[in-house]
């Protein structure tokens, strides 16, 4: 017997402007700039361009970390990107950013300016050009990188899957939901039986690839992240959550968790950043 709500897959897809849920009025299937739109650039050697999603958290506690080593060079500008409003198809932004998705960045120190997209690359890039958090050991920065890119390629699951199914669809489906939400507690199975063998993801020493994946699984078992805590269970990952509170507690990363945020308690945002006064 079939579903009488089951959907029919046309031969040829085509592209239902109304569906889509919460984002349908920003989301299409074509690439490049929707609007002619320059980007302010500020004083420091670092432009950000950015908004406080778990990806955008990932930049701004990296440069807060950077700044909290004393490194006055990681000085950054962090100007608002409103997703809501499309403001990453604008022209400059798809400049930096050919994918249109926050954070993008540009580097002033180098002639001519450097162009860098994607999280994982931000981090990497940053902690290769300040030579710190990440390993200086061979082994031990490979062990990073494999949980860096752990995380690029798990956290769509987690956001795009489980994140989109069960907070931003337009209706609550079983289906996709069982599915993301057991693909999501694997992944904090995955973490919590390497947790409870290292104190950090790279082993003993905080590095990038705990800043790329505290924003998500962190936040995600600290309740901040879809107000999904109890029906995922979260406390019975005992080792994320020792691991989620000890790095929530960094002066860096409570600093960065702000930069770029335009919601919730006005005590956590921070629209933008120019300084160290801001905060």
């Amino acid at each position: 017997m079939s579903n009488e709500n089951e959907h029919t897959v046309p031969r040829v897809w085509t592209w239902d402007s109304e569906s889509g849920g919460k984002f349908a009025n920003i989301n299409r299937p074509i690439a490049g700039p929707t609007h002619d739109k320059n980007l302010t650039i500020g004083e420091h050697p670092f432009q950000l361009y950015s908004l406080a999603t778990p990806n955008g958290q990932k930049a701004t506690i990296m440069f807060e970390e950077l700044l909290e080593l004393g490194l006055t060079d990681a000085d950054y500008d962090a100007y608002l990107i409103d997703i809501g409003e499309g403001d990453q198809f604008g022209s400059d932004f798809v400049d930096i950013n050919p994918n249109s998705k926050i954070p993008a960045l540009m580097d002033h120190s180098t002639t001519p300016p450097t162009r860098i997209f994607e999280s994982g690359s931000i981090l990497q890039y940053l902690a290769e050009k300040f030579d710190v958090l990440i390993p200086k050991d061979f082994k031990a920065k490979t062990e990073c990188r494999n949980w860096l890119f752990w995380q690029m390629g798990s956290a769509p699951y987690l956001g795009g899957g489980f994140g989109h199914f069960y907070s931003y669809a337009p209706t609550k489906m079983k289906y996709p939901i069982d599915r993301f939400t057991m693909e999501t507690k694997r992944q904090l199975d995955v973490l919590n039986r390497h947790l409870s063998e290292n104190e950090y993801m790279a082993g003993s020493e905080y590095s990038i690839a705990d800043i790329a994946i505290w924003p998500w699984y962190g936040s995600l078992v600290l309740g901040k992240l879809y107000d999904a805590a109890e029906f995922l269970d979260v406390a019975s990952y005992t080792h994320v959550m020792r691991w989620a509170e000890q790095i929530a507690k960094r002066p860096a990363v409570k600093r960065g968790q702000r930069v770029n945020r335009t919601w919730g308690p006005e005590e956590e945002q921070l629209s933008e950043r120019h300084s160290a006064n801001d905060f």
